[in-house]
């Protein structure tokens, strides 16, 4: 990740992390993983301590990240997991961790060619 790749890549992946920084979002998107398309009252777990209306503003929030999507199904409003995004996320995740897996390598190498 170098040079305009590196401020594309954040660019596009920061809005995830961000959204993904809370516990509660982080709930939503589990739950939205493990059980499909929801209404917004069945992604509020028992004792979690959030609101109706916060759950609404942890959805938008994700929302807006491109996490999740809401469509109706005659009156009620369900939300589904948007995987593309995560996708895009792990993909950079990936990448950071093999240039710090060839980072490590070389030093790890020029340990070694010195302690001979």
């Amino acid at each position: 990740m170098s040079g305009g790749t590196t401020v594309q890549h954040l660019e596009v992946t920061a809005p995830i992390f961000a959204a993904l920084g809370d516990p509660s979002r982080l709930s939503i998107i589990e739950r939205l993983g493990a059980d499909g398309p929801l209404p917004t009252t069945r992604l509020n777990g028992p004792g979690s301590g959030v609101t109706r209306q916060g759950i609404t503003k942890h959805l938008r929030v994700l929302e807006n990240a491109g996490l999740v999507e809401s469509f109706r199904v005659g009156r009620d409003r369900l939300w589904r997991l948007r995987t593309e995004q995560l996708v895009i996320a792990r993909g950079y995740l990936d990448q950071v961790s093999a240039e710090w897996d060839g980072r490590l390598a070389r030093l790890k190498s020029l340990v070694e060619s010195g302690s001979e």
